[in-house]
């Protein structure tokens, strides 16, 4: 479960494949100092998005690969 609290790394080592969202958030930073040391909450803040709508947009694609799995 994807959490405000989380980096972009944080979420992308739980799958790469939700780099295009964050993409769609203007988070374009997957490999600079910010990826690691901002959470998803300053990253949103700095980019005027919507974390709430970012996570929950996250954890609705994790759910939906789960899903599916099953």
């Amino acid at each position: 479960m994807v959490t405000k609290e989380m980096t972009i790394k944080d979420v992308l080592d739980i799958d790469r494949e939700t780099a295009p969202i964050m993409l769609q958030y203007g988070m374009h930073c997957f490999g600079c100092a910010f990826a690691t040391a901002e959470s998803l909450e300053m990253a949103c803040a700095a980019h005027g998005v919507s974390v709430d709508q970012l996570v929950q947009e996250l954890n609705e694609f994790l759910a939906s690969k789960e899903s599916a799995k099953n």
